[in-house]
């Protein structure tokens, strides 16, 4: 299967019949017939109704059509935009990220680079923290934004920013007798159905704040495993269970759900950053100095009210 064949076949549909297609297309009607055989013996299948007058798709061509056309558009877009990267005209910054940081520094970093560079293409992938080392290597990215709990190895061939330590909150419907509480201890969550996430066998993250429980003295019994964040907050908004969240997560956030510190988890999250050492992007480089320009000006905002209290 080529672009060629896809071309050919939705040149037909679209025209509705070979011989306007070949017109449109600048070429013989029996080069069509040959591509489109050609794509039929691959598929094993026929995509036209050729006994039919005018020719119809077949439930196999119905199918195809539309993705075909879709492939097409992708391919078209793809090579406008790689045309665009060759003469210098566009840059390119692939940015892999973990859901929960959509909640944090992500959002506003993205803006502030689109803003001020609008010829860039920005690509958002989302891949876990586990995973971005490789999705680096291989070229997918070229800046990863993780998080993760407790210590994480690090690998010899990239270069780590730190961003936020980040403490957990307990996440829990407005509706449940605890919501009223001002903090909440590990041991609450024994009587909770606990909600784990992600539901994904290559994160380590679910298991990680479990972990934290049970050494803080709790026994917290799985009753869901959401697939990712999102999820999980919505079960605890229908009052299905509790979950662990980091700070950041839990501003502007639903108004269903009552964030509440742990009194006695003192463990934190870090959210950081990872890129290739061995790899120089001026345009990582400066979504990273985005990113902690953010974070400082945020943390003096912060400390203001506090210095003029104390001056006070």
């Amino acid at each position: 299967m080529n672009i060629k064949q896809l071309r050919y076949f939705c040149e037909v549909v679209d025209a509705g019949n070979a011989n306007i297609a070949a017109k449109n297309l600048f070429v013989a009607p029996t080069a069509i017939s040959m591509q489109i055989n050609l794509l039929e013996d691959e598929l094993g299948g026929k995509l036209f109704d050729r006994a039919s007058r005018p020719m119809t798709l077949t439930t196999l061509g119905e199918f195809f059509y539309p993705k075909a056309k879709l492939l097409l558009s992708d391919a078209s877009q793809l090579v406008e935009e790689a045309k665009e990267i060759a003469t210098g005209n566009l840059g390119w910054l692939s940015i892999g990220f973990t859901r929960s940081t959509i909640f944090s520094v992500l959002p506003e970093a993205v803006r502030q680079m689109k803003s001020k560079h609008p010829q860039i293409k920005i690509e958002l992938i989302e891949v876990l923290s586990e995973h971005q080392v490789e999705a680096l290597r291989k070229g997918t990215i070229h800046i990863g934004l993780s998080r993760v709990i407790g210590p994480y190895r690090k690998e010899e061939d990239a270069t780590y920013t730190p961003l936020i330590e980040d403490a957990m909150y307990a996440a829990i419907s407005i509706d449940h007798p605890l919501a009223k509480n001002k903090f909440i201890t590990a041991s609450d969550f024994d009587d909770i159905p606990y909600i784990m996430y992600p539901k994904d066998p290559n994160s380590n993250f679910g298991k990680q704040t479990l972990r934290i429980l049970e050494n803080s003295g709790a026994s917290p019994k799985i009753g869901y495993e959401a697939i990712e964040i999102h999820t999980a907050l919505g079960l605890v908004a229908a009052g299905l269970g509790i979950t662990m969240v980091g700070g950041t997560v839990t501003k502007n956030n639903r108004t269903d759900i009552r964030f509440l510190p742990i009194k006695d988890i003192s463990t934190k999250a870090s959210i950081f950053t990872v890129q290739l050492s061995s790899v120089e992007n001026l345009l990582s480089t400066e979504f990273l100095n985005i990113l902690m320009t953010n974070l400082s000006v945020k943390k003096a905002r912060t400390l203001t009210p506090q210095l003029r209290s104390k001056q006070a």
